[in-house]
C-alpha cells in the first residue's frame, strides 16, 4: 500500500476504535477518559498498533489495555464492519502516558502564566 493510503487506513481505524471504546461495557474501561492516541498500521496492512492513554495516568492505561486485549476480537469485527476492510488488522493495544505528559505541561504552562502575571502587577 502506498504511505498515504497507510496513514489514511490508520487514521480510519483510530476513529473507529475510539467510537467503540465509547460503546464498551467492560467496567475496566467504563468510568476511564481514554484517548486512542495514534494507530500503526504494518506495510500490509494486517496489523495494527493501538497506543491509548488514560488520563487518569499509566495505570489506568494499563488497566485499560488489559481491558481491551481480551475485547480485541470484538472490536476488531466492529472496525472491520464499520470500514468495510476485507480483512481487518489484529490489534495489539499499548499504554501511553502522553495525556498525562501533555496535562502535565499545560499545568505547568498555567503555573508560569499565574507567575508572569503577579511579577507584572508587582512592578
Amino acid at each position: 500500500m502506498a504511505g498515504h493510503r497507510l496513514n489514511r487506513t490508520a487514521e480510519d481505524i483510530r476513529r473507529e476504535i475510539a467510537a467503540v471504546l465509547r460503546e464498551l461495557k467492560d467496567p475496566r474501561i467504563q468510568g476511564q477518559l481514554l484517548t486512542v492516541v495514534r494507530v500503526e498500521v504494518s506495510r500490509d496492512a494486517s496489523f495494527a498498533k493501538v497506543y491509548v492513554s488514560a488520563m487518569e495516568g499509566l495505570e489506568m492505561a494499563k488497566l485499560a489495555v488489559t481491558a481491551l486485549k481480551s475485547a480485541s476480537g470484538l472490536i476488531r469485527r466492529e472496525v472491520g464492519g464499520r470500514l468495510g476492510l476485507r480483512k481487518a488488522p489484529e490489534l495489539k493495544f499499548v499504554a501511553d502516558n502522553s495525556t498525562e505528559y501533555a496535562s502535565g505541561i499545560a499545568k505547568t504552562l498555567n503555573t508560569l502564566e499565574e507567575q508572569r502575571h503577579e511579577y507584572e502587577q508587582n512592578d
